[in-house]
């Protein structure tokens, strides 16, 4: 029978049960919820990548959609084998199984094994059973030799495990599907990296690629990688320096509404963007931002100015904060919250760093920024946490909740999002910010996702900027 959905659970026992300590009829029920990260942990622990467990590639939605394997299901048995009835030092002879039903992610299992037989020397039989309310799932018989001797339960030590879902980029990505792919010049796609990028974005109905630059070099790529050109269009410049100026000009001429860095130096290609005659200059001051969405957190968090401005001054700030906020509506938050970062949360006249952050708070107070809420000077920690905002007697709105991170210089934020990507397993996009078009910085050590990702930011800002509305359906709350 089920377990009574009333029924107190069993705790554990203080001993596991030796082979005499066991009764026919004996029995345990325990409750376990069924998560995506249940669905995950399984197919790297065994291996089982069957898609009909996991999402395709590119997916929206979550694991949660599809059937648990099976076998997971007959390992919850396992739960009160070891921990229970018997408990700690038993060890598995045989079990059978009989999979009646299919368990999804949100179901309530009920999880009951009960002993049927002892077969001496030191056999002990059980029906092992799962029920979903009155359906049950999974039938079967268990053959399990119990410890010789009881066992004290104590407490093991079992490492945390975090699950790197980047949900933030699907949700993203779904929220392009709406929108026409976006012309964009790609400067120079003349290796693998910076051509493959483009076309798996065009293949994801993200944009429409415009390939400027060595026509001889970019076909190469393509035919050393089985990379399908098609009639995507290459204008053929192998200067660097001038394909970049070509691309400035295609956004002139109506042709593109973005340009992507290809195999370039970043400098060679910005210098053609901030040129005060014919470039892409806007009324603000270009700053870079990396959107990085962390397994740890739940909302995506940007990180301002890491890869352009190399000691902003306060004017400078000013237009780097405005930037990342109007990136942030544009990705579909709402009240954009600012954290200005320094080493401290107190301003001190001897660190530069929370004089700035201090004024950038107060003149977002006045009006002269717009569009969010600034606070600062706030540390690392108080900004992305609020048990340590609280600890610390923070009273705020955006302590331990911040959107955005504006860092003091350009080595604290390259240091920020690359420990963000390489020690938290964040996905991070980059997009530069501040002229007419959006322009994308992507790095050779970007993987696909990251490529696809910042493509996924370009295409959403760029829509904002035409519309003055966000595609981004609002995020799940917390």
């Amino acid at each position: 029978m089920p377990l009574d959905a009333d029924a107190p659970q069993n705790p554990p026992p203080a001993f596991s049960k030796t082979f005499d300590d066991v009764a026919v009829g004996d029995t345990v029920s325990i409750r376990r919820t069924v998560t995506p990260d249940d669905i995950y942990v399984f197919a790297h622990a065994s291996g089982n990548l069957n898609p009909m467990h996991l999402p395709a590639s590119g997916e929206t939605g979550d694991a949660g959609q599809h059937p648990a394997p099976s076998m997971w299901l007959g390992s919850l048995f396992s739960a009160i084998l070891g921990n229970l009835l018997p408990g700690p030092g038993t060890l598995y002879e045989a079990q059978d199984l009989r999979f009646l039903g299919r368990a999804h992610a949100g179901d309530d299992l009920n999880v009951t094994v009960q002993v049927t037989e002892k077969r001496p020397p030191a056999t002990i039989v059980l029906r092992t059973q799962i029920f979903r309310g009155e359906e049950i799932l999974v039938d079967g018989k268990a053959e399990v030799c119990p410890p010789a001797e009881r066992q004290k339960i104590g407490d093991a030590a079992v490492p945390d495990i975090t699950i790197a879902r980047h949900r933030h980029v699907t949700r993203l990505l779904a929220a392009c599907k709406a929108l026409p792919p976006m012309p964009t010049a790609v400067v120079s796609p003349e290796d693998e990296s910076s051509l493959l990028g483009p076309l798996e974005a065009m293949q994801a109905g993200l944009i429409t690629p415009i390939l400027v630059g060595d026509a001889a070099k970019i076909r190469a790529v393509a035919a050393a990688h089985n990379a399908v050109l098609g009639d995507v269009e290459i204008i053929d410049i192998a200067s660097h320096d001038l394909a970049a100026a070509r691309a400035v000009e295609l956004v002139h001429e109506g042709r593109a509404a973005a340009v992507m860095k290809g195999n370039l130096h970043t400098d060679v290609l910005l210098k053609h963007v901030v040129k005060s005659q014919g470039g892409l200059r806007g009324s603000r001051r270009i700053s870079h931002v990396f959107v990085m969405d962390v397994p740890h957190l739940h909302d995506l968090l940007l990180v301002t100015d890491a890869a352009i401005n190399i000691a902003p001054t306060l004017e400078d700030k000013v237009d780097i904060t405005q930037n990342a906020i109007d990136l942030a509506l544009a990705l579909g938050i709402p009240v954009p919250k600012v954290g200005v970062l320094a080493a401290v949360e107190v301003v001190n006249p001897k660190m530069p760093a929370t004089l700035d952050a201090a004024a950038l708070a107060k003149m977002a107070e006045r009006g002269q920024i717009h569009g969010g809420i600034v606070d600062g000077p706030l540390a690392m920690d108080n900004a992305i946490s609020l048990a340590a905002a609280k600890t610390k007697g923070l009273i705020s709105s955006v302590a331990g909740r911040a959107d955005i991170l504006v860092v003091p210089n350009l080595e604290a934020g390259n240091i920020l999002a690359k420990e963000l990507t390489y020690a938290a397993q964040a996905e991070g996009a980059g997009i530069v910010l501040g002229a007419s078009v959006p322009v994308l910085l992507t790095s050779r050590a970007d993987d696909a996702t990251a490529r696809l990702f910042s493509c996924v930011t370009a295409v959403l800002y760029e829509s904002w900027l035409r519309t003055g509305q966000s595609a981004v359906p609002p995020a799940p709350a917390a």
